[in-house]
């Protein structure tokens, strides 16, 4: 007994060695897992977001923007939004200038690169209709179809001729690269007009809504987000720019309010745009400025034109 007692506690201890050593190897395992499973605390948020494009869409972004930086959570974002234009915020978020590129229209309708429009990742955020405005002293509510490409192409000149005023037409356009004239022409006169000699043509719709309330005779287009009582809202075929209208698909001069990132967003910019869908922004601020939710609408639009139910 004696003679065998050495080995029995040798044994003893390589088992007491071979369990500590599982014990640890355990503990790593746990400390691994909690640690991949992310009950630890997250990474907080951090970065800086440009937004540039769309000044129709800008209004939203900017105050969804201040109340996303007020969130506790993303203290560390920053986030900046200038206008500038659809096919400029494209053009920018394409060529890695601005972390998200506003747009009223499709990139495939702006960008002449084909490639690069299949770069960018679409995230539709709200719907804007754009009405036909006037100054209110130029005497018509109701124009159709033919008598706004008349006036836009320079064949009609004088508001009389539509059953307004005596008065001189004086065009407030937007130029070639805004989102907001893409979508007027598109779905309001059906076809491009050249800009005529004698037009005003402005990058902003704040510019533009300021201009049509205060010139005499002055006739433009802004989405509702814009209107109020300083201007003349047009009927358009007899039917008002209404969130109602649109949403039927009876108002006809609408487009998505899209926000565009180059592939994939990353951390930060996923969570604003996640915020920009969430019903605190959905049900507030795009119906308090004048935007429609895309959960609203009973018509869907594509890149090419096509309304489906």
């Amino acid at each position: 007994m004696f003679k065998k007692l050495p080995f029995i506690l040798m044994t003893l201890t390589f088992v007491l060695v071979l369990a500590a050593c599982g014990s640890k190897n355990d503990a790593g395992t746990e400390g691994a897992t909690s640690n991949g499973s992310g009950s630890g605390e997250a990474a907080e948020l951090s970065g800086n977001i440009l937004a540039v494009g769309s000044t129709a869409l800008q209004p939203l972004v900017e105050q969804a923007g201040q109340k996303f930086m007020a969130v506790d959570e993303y203290k560390n974002v920053t986030v900046q939004v200038q206008g500038g234009g659809s096919g400029t915020g494209l053009t920018q978020v394409s060529d890695g200038q601005a972390t998200i590129g506003n747009s009223d229209v499709f990139a495939e309708e702006k960008l002449e690169d084909e490639a690069k429009a299949k770069e960018l990742v679409d995230h539709q955020v709200a719907v804007v209709a754009i009405a036909p405005v006037s100054n209110k002293d130029a005497g018509v509510e109701d124009l159709t179809k033919q008598q706004l490409i008349d006036i836009f192409s320079g064949k009609i000149t004088n508001w009389k001729d539509v059953g307004g005023a005596d008065q001189a037409i004086v065009i407030v356009n937007r130029p070639s690269s805004s989102g907001t004239r893409a979508t007027f022409e598109n779905f309001a006169l059906g076809t491009k007009v050249e800009d005529i000699q004698g037009s005003i043509q402005e990058d902003s719709s704040g510019t533009v809504k300021k201009l049509v309330s205060e010139t005499p005779g002055a006739i433009g287009y802004l989405a509702l987000s814009y209107l109020d009582d300083s201007l003349q809202v047009l009927k358009y075929e007899g039917v008002e720019a209404t969130v109602e209208n649109v949403e039927a698909g009876t108002y006809p001069v609408w487009a998505y309010q899209h926000m565009y990132t180059k592939g994939e967003p990353d951390a930060a910019t996923k969570a604003f745009l996640d915020y920009m869908l969430s019903d605190e922004i959905q049900q507030t601020d795009v119906t308090e400025l004048g935007y429609i939710p895309v959960s609203g609408m009973k018509v869907k639009r594509d890149a090419a034109g096509n309304l489906t139910q």
